[in-house]
């Protein structure tokens, strides 16, 4: 089910404070709304929601026997990286790429963003996709769908009938598929081992090196420049050869 609302602060906000409330929410339900005066970005940023674009939140109730909750953000990743490929007419699809945890980017550019929030026993997860404009964002690159050559017309109510389908597609999955194999397949779509990176792990330092892989819980493992390779449970990465966060 889609519920669409003209205007809201933020939709993950309104979907936690449903469930705080006490209110069952089943999976596959969404809420957009066609603009946010409250949009939320990782690490406490503003995602800045102006008409045109997809704001969209949905929920996943964890079971028994679900894989660990903090590999969805590779999941729902994997979802938004197919939907933006397919919503564009290129043949190469490489120029399609994820940047841990999970933003995506085309040729460089910020193009989706995604927020995850616990509520007790249900993640939130949140899904911004730049479709008819680009944000100007100091310090990063972003574009949107529409400049880049979209397959569809730029609605974002349309948009979001295509991702339901492959979010709850690659949920399936997440629930049945080992978690190497959930990594193995999200790598293939990521920035290449090597790619330079910053990362600012919010407690003011920033470390610089290359991206080498994930580890066997999807973690970001980064080779320093001395050598040594750290594993980043959390943070803020920049991946400097496309200037972009």
């Amino acid at each position: 089910m889609i519920e669409t609302v003209a205007t809201t602060g933020s939709t993950n906000a309104d979907l936690v404070a449903r469930l705080r409330a006490g209110e069952s929410i089943p999976d596959g339900t969404w809420l957009r709304a066609e603009t946010q005066a409250g949009g939320k970005g990782r690490s406490g940023r503003a995602w800045v929601s102006p008409p045109g674009n997809l704001y969209a939140s949905t929920v996943v109730n964890l079971g028994e026997g679900d894989p660990p909750a903090q590999t969805l953000a590779l999941v729902i990743g994997l979802a938004v990286h197919e939907h933006v490929a397919n919503s564009l007419m290129i043949a190469d699809h490489r120029h399609v790429m994820l940047k841990w945890p999970n933003d995506v980017l085309v040729r460089g550019a910020k193009v989706a963003g995604i927020l995850l929030e616990r509520s007790g026993d249900v993640i939130v997860v949140g899904i911004g996709i730049n479709i008819a404009f680009a944000p100007q964002i100091e310090g990063r690159a972003t574009a949107c769908i529409s400049e880049l050559n979209s397959k569809y017309d730029a609605d974002p109510g349309y948009a979001l009938t295509f991702l339901a389908q492959r979010v709850a597609e690659q949920l399936a999955l997440w629930r049945q598929e080992s978690l190497p194999a959930l990594i193995t397949r999200w790598s293939a779509a990521a920035h290449p081992i090597g790619s330079p990176l910053s990362v600012n792990t919010g407690d003011g330092a920033t470390l610089h090196g290359a991206f080498a892989g994930l580890d066997a819980g999807g973690a970001l493992r980064l080779r320093l420049d001395n050598g040594e390779t750290q594993t980043i449970h959390a943070g803020d990465v920049s991946l400097i050869a496309e200037g972009t966060t």
